[in-house]
């Protein structure tokens, strides 16, 4: 369940969710969600999404976060132009 807050990663998981995405949260405030989150949810996995560069990657990484996202991985690849003939 992707969460904005540790009160809805909090609501997710007392719910029944498995896994809850904390997105676009500041490093602070992530691990502080995820520290709340793994208190009363252990087995409930953490990931951290939103803005995360390979540049800023150390500051998310945490005892509490399971799991980073990182979309620019893929939104910012170059293109590739090839042709293959059989």
């Amino acid at each position: 369940v992707e969460c904005s807050s540790a009160d809805e990663a909090l609501a997710a998981a007392g719910a029944g969710a498995d896994i809850v995405l904390l997105d676009n949260l500041a490093p602070e405030e992530l691990h502080a969600a995820a520290a709340q989150v793994k208190a009363a949810h252990p087995r409930v996995t953490v990931e951290a999404s939103g803005g995360i560069v390979l540049e800023t990657l150390p500051q998310f990484l945490g005892p509490h976060i399971d799991v980073v996202s990182m979309g620019c991985l893929t939104h910012s690849a170059p293109a590739l132009d090839f042709a293959l003939r059989v």
